[in-house]
């Protein structure tokens, strides 16, 4: 059987993004990071993305920037309200303001150029498609595509090495993906989740992304190790 080769992980400092990281590394994979500024309110998150790269040792991490102004009408780029307190059936239904236009079809497309320019044939993205916001760029449907596209539209590709987009978390509710990650010794502290944090990068606990969060270490029985506004101290709110 042959050693994985270089892989390029997307690494935005979340829960996801840090599992999918530990998943390849136990794979064997050279890793490969990258991670995105994209004008994101909760920037935090990029230093989380440093924080998570560090402890794997990763051979790599592109930090890539992209003009602010092409996504438009997001409430994680612009100066729209980030929606709290929505119940789990709100979250699940419809497309949330919080929606970044075509965010995940521009980021697999940089870091597949990424990737072709390392040599590497796989990809590993942290999408999820049971516990996530309704986002139409998660669905495996998507990632189907998009693959499909990569080797059509690469010389790699077209020459017989076949591009793979990995989502090792798509399937998984949240509290499996915490459980996995656990079990491949995360450290869950050091990531970011918050839409909409503080000046002190504190998670509000309010936003979808820390509900979906905070109900997954609930529903896995551990702690959420981070801080949040208004907590008792051990990650609940």
């Amino acid at each position: 059987m042959s050693t994985p080769g270089k892989a390029v992980i997307l690494v935005s400092g979340g829960l996801d993004s840090a599992t999918v990281l530990a998943i390849a590394r136990d794979a064997g994979f050279e890793l490969h990071a990258i991670s995105f500024d994209y004008g994101q309110r909760h920037r935090f998150e990029l230093e989380a993305a440093n924080r998570v790269c560090q402890a794997n040792s990763v051979a790599s991490h592109v930090v890539f920037p992209i003009d602010t102004r092409i996504f438009r009408g997001s409430a994680l780029t612009n100066e729209i309200p980030v929606p709290r307190q929505r119940s789990d059936d709100e979250i699940s239904d419809g497309i949330p303001v919080t929606y970044v236009p075509a965010r995940n079809t521009i980021f697999l497309s940089i870091a597949l150029g990424l990737a072709e320019s390392l040599g590497a044939t796989d990809l590993f993205i942290g999408v999820n498609a049971v516990d996530y916001s309704g986002y139409p760029d998660c669905r495996p449907e998507f990632i189907a595509a998009f693959e499909s596209m990569a080797n059509l539209a690469t010389k790699a590709g077209v020459e017989g090495s076949r591009i793979t987009v990995h989502t090792p978390l798509v399937s998984l509710t949240k509290a499996d993906i915490i459980r996995k990650g656990m079990s491949l010794g995360v450290n869950y502290g050091l990531t970011h989740s918050c839409y909409d944090p503080d000046s002190n990068g504190i998670s509000c606990g309010e936003c979808d992304s820390c509900r979906l969060r905070l109900k997954g270490f609930t529903e896995a029985e551990s702690n959420d190790p981070i801080a949040y506004q208004m907590t008792n101290g051990d990650g609940e709110c």
